[in-house]
């Protein structure tokens, strides 16, 4: 859902890059050919993307795919059980903890935090209607060539919220600020952090053995594609490895690291009631604004077909995600992409979830 400046900038054709070998692969569920070969991954591929992996699930049948390379200038295929920066879907997991704690009773929905000068319900924080304004414009972004010189700082939450004033009551405004007061809001009730409590509550219980919080760690460990980012030099747009960076610029708004397999299981052990009660379960998919598409931490959209499917996106400037599920929890699509910024793949990735919730 937070589009960054650097993901939301299309190179132009003049602007060359190297060019990815598709190497595509898949294994399990007979049946959903039509998500396979050149209408599929290998499409997203084609369509700008360095490299490609997800995970399909119908019912008890699970298909696994890739396609690509996992990194410019080589052969070698984007591994199958890919960690990758998961970027905004780590507001799921915070905001499923915050509800957490509404149901143990230690925080209200209605309980104000005190941000810049101004007071906002934890609500407002949850579902963007805060009117916080978001510090990500503030920051050097993509394709400043100064944008690498900030790779390795280790940013805290309290300097990236003071960059930025205050808000009050208003219409949908995604900000990832709001996640970061979020975050101090868990401390301040738990005595510990949030990525402690995402940690206790919800990676250990549901055995997400491929996610972690990354915290100020640079790396991604185990098996993992290279993802890039367009850099001006001089007169032309380079794309550089930012596979490794100091993650805590994104801190509670996107700091995750997960897998395809770890994304579908914990969004449906979330709908399945293993983690909140059904109440809070329809707070979670109550829009903040008339009409709106997005509630507390939780996302939907609509498919040419009418069904209405749940999750998050998330993008982490070098890796883009997206992670959808039915709400009975049968029908489930996370994909993820190392984008080349050769085009927006936007409407190529709506394609891609809508041929599969609407077979």
């Amino acid at each position: 859902m937070a589009v960054t400046a650097a993901a939301a900038m299309v190179v132009g054709p003049a602007t060359a890059v190297a060019a990815a070998t598709p190497a595509s692969g898949h294994a399990g569920l007979d049946g959903l050919e039509g998500l396979e070969g050149l209408d599929g991954l290998d499409g997203l591929v084609a369509a700008g993307a360095v490299g490609a992996v997800a995970e399909i699930r119908d019912g008890d049948r699970v298909w696994r795919g890739v396609s690509g390379v996992a990194a410019i200038g080589s052969t070698r295929p984007v591994p199958v059980a890919s960690r990758f920066r998961a970027g905004s879907l780590t507001k799921t997991f915070v905001a499923t903890v915050v509800l957490q704690l509404v149901d143990e009773g230690r925080l209200r929905l209605d309980d104000s935090v005190a941000v810049g000068g101004h007071r906002v319900t934890v609500r407002r924080l949850l579902d963007h209607t805060s009117g916080i304004p978001d510090y990500r414009p503030t920051l050097v972004l993509p394709p400043a060539p100064e944008f690498l010189d900030q790779r390795w700082r280790t940013w805290t939450p309290e300097e990236l919220i003071a960059r930025v004033a205050g808000g009050g009551p208003a219409e949908f405004a995604y900000s990832n600020t709001n996640y970061l007061v979020l975050g101090q809001v868990i401390e301040a009730v738990t005595g510990r952090s949030y990525a402690d409590e995402v940690e206790r509550r919800i990676i250990r219980p549901l055995r997400l053995t491929r996610t972690r919080m990354p915290g100020t760690d640079p790396r991604i460990r185990g098996p993992h594609p290279h993802g890039y980012v367009p850099i001006q030099r001089g007169d032309r747009l380079r794309l550089v490895d930012f596979t490794e960076w100091n993650p805590s610029v994104m801190g509670a708004g996107g700091e995750l690291i997960s897998t395809t397999r770890d994304l579908n299981r914990f969004f449906a052990a979330l709908f399945g009631g293993r983690l909140l009660p059904r109440r809070l379960l329809r707070e979670m998919r109550t829009p903040g604004v008339a009409d709106g598409r997005y509630g507390l931490g939780l996302a939907w959209r609509d498919t040419p077909c009418g069904t209405r499917v749940y999750g998050n996106d998330g993008d982490a400037i070098a890796y883009q995600s997206w992670s959808f599920s039915t709400l009975d929890g049968l029908r489930q699509v996370t994909l993820a992409l190392t984008p080349d910024f050769s085009a927006d793949l936007d409407d190529a990735v709506d394609a891609y979830l809508d041929r599969f919730f609407c077979r």
